[in-house]
């Protein structure tokens, strides 16, 4: 779940969890897209000096819902070079988890990036995807997040390759499960042109036959969006063989029943 500090989303952390609250949830976290060293680097993320009020206005929501355990954490880009800030950020307060994700296939194009959709018709589909899975693959392998997020985003326009991607898919989730890491089913895919939850239901499938554990998480940038389509990421997870689902705390994970 993100805030307005990340500047494409709307409604306080408190309005959040009021709709929480009223969608039955006993446990929520605020993941917003984390800082990079430098402030310029795109315009879709807090910057740094609003780190600390991140930190409060989740602070404040706790306050305003006591009876709602509400998780602090980030979702925090994976760019090969950048490890050494990723370390900085997790030393600078008792966050609960990181959820690690790749948007950039290179330091200037974020794929996921609708202002940047005319990027795609310069390169091939399939050689886009093998650069984001073996990114992906290097965030898996970092040891520097619990989740993996939102892990097949390339279909995000509905743009798929023609070739297999059968082994980009399983390498990956080879390196997540020999990492010990998550991933999450995030129902956001579902509001976008792929209409299809993140990941896919072979990701999925493959994800449980390596006994990956998963996460639910909506993304949602608006308080309405929250717990959206959860039933569909239930049945989802369901049809794959989960019977279970994980919960962190200061970055231990607990493992819960769906």
């Amino acid at each position: 779940m993100h805030t307005p500090l990340c500047r494409h989303a709307r409604g306080t952390p408190s309005e959040y969890a009021a709709r929480a609250v009223a969608a039955g949830l006993t446990e929520i976290g605020f993941s917003d897209h984390s800082p990079m060293r430098r402030d310029d680097f795109d315009d879709w993320r807090m910057y740094f000096h609003q780190l600390g009020q991140y930190v409060a206005d989740v602070e404040q929501a706790r306050r305003d819902h006591p009876h709602l355990t509400i998780r602090l954490a980030l979702e925090v880009d994976y760019l090969p070079g950048q490890e050494s800030w990723i370390r900085e950020l997790a030393a600078l307060h008792p966050w609960d988890y990181f959820i690690g994700s790749v948007h950039y296939v290179s330091d200037s194009w974020d794929i996921d990036n609708p202002y940047k959709l005319s990027e795609w018709k310069k390169r091939d589909p399939f050689a886009v995807w093998s650069v984001y899975f073996e990114r992906l693959t290097q965030a898996a392998e970092s040891g520097l997040f619990e989740i993996i997020g939102h892990a097949d985003l390339p279909k995000k326009f509905g743009i798929y390759p023609r070739e297999d991607c059968t082994g980009l898919f399983t390498r990956f989730l080879d390196a997540v499960a020999r990492a010990g890491v998550a991933i999450e089913l995030n129902t956001a895919g579902l509001r976008k042109d792929c209409r299809e939850i993140y990941p896919s239901p072979q990701i999925v499938r493959l994800a449980h036959d390596r006994g990956v554990p998963i996460t639910l998480g909506s993304d949602a940038h608006a308080p309405e969006e929250v717990a959206l389509n959860f039933a569909e990421a239930l049945a989802l997870a369901r049809s794959a063989g989960y019977d279970r689902t994980c919960r962190f705390t200061r970055r231990v994970r607990e493992m819960v029943p769906l």
